[in-house]
């Protein structure tokens, strides 16, 4: 049987991730609509319900094609950036029109922008296996200023990881963040997965 790239993200070594979403781009958007990828809007809602300014700047780190940019805009937000390391799927994530500036991320690169300028940032399936190492999540955190929120995904892949939940977990003890909502559900229904949204607060 023919594997799809839903199959192979997990098998992909995290230096070669970058041109596997390159080459899944075109086709990225309707092979997880297929599986009934319902993460986006569900982080989407989570946020609107705890946000204060839905016109607020919002960063949509590791924003692939945009379906999470989309989803935040149904909810309401309206001035979304994002950002990649892809440049297939900024690509897919500009055609959508949602976002204001999105900027290509290069490994061991500094910021284009200073994350401290974001009261809202999402983070959609992005700080998972097959994706983004557990180290992203201390990053965002210390970069956030106080008050800032931070919406993101872990699927169940990533919640059987210590190495992603440990982290988590270092950045409530250590005074980071703190977890201002939490609720688990569908993910890919497709695939049989569940995923936790949290929105996490700045200390």
């Amino acid at each position: 049987m023919t594997k799809t790239y839903l199959d192979k993200v997990y098998e992909t070594d995290p230096e070669d991730l970058t041109g596997l979403y390159d080459a899944w781009a075109g086709g990225y958007d309707s092979e997880l609509a297929d599986n009934g990828y319902a993460t986006p809007a569900r982080v989407a809602a989570a946020l609107a319900g705890r946000a204060p300014d839905r016109t607020a700047p919002l960063l949509d780190w590791g924003c692939g094609t945009g379906m999470g940019g989309a989803a935040l805009a149904r909810e309401g937000f309206t001035t979304l950036d994002g950002c990649d390391l892809s440049e297939g799927m900024l690509a897919e994530a500009r055609a959508k029109g949602v976002y204001r500036t999105l900027w290509q991320l290069a490994v061991d690169a500094p910021l284009p922008f200073v994350l401290a300028d974001f009261p809202l940032v999402t983070a959609i399936g992005v700080i998972s296996t097959g994706a983004a190492p557990p180290a992203l999540l201390t990053e965002i955190a210390e970069g956030l200023a106080p008050g800032a929120l931070l919406a993101l995904s872990f699927n169940d892949h990533t919640l059987d990881d210590p190495a992603y939940t440990g982290t988590l977990a270092r950045t409530f003890s250590d005074g980071l963040l703190a977890k201002r909502h939490e609720d688990y559900g569908d993910h890919l229904p497709g695939q049989g997965l569940k995923s936790m949204v949290y929105v996490l607060e700045k200390l």
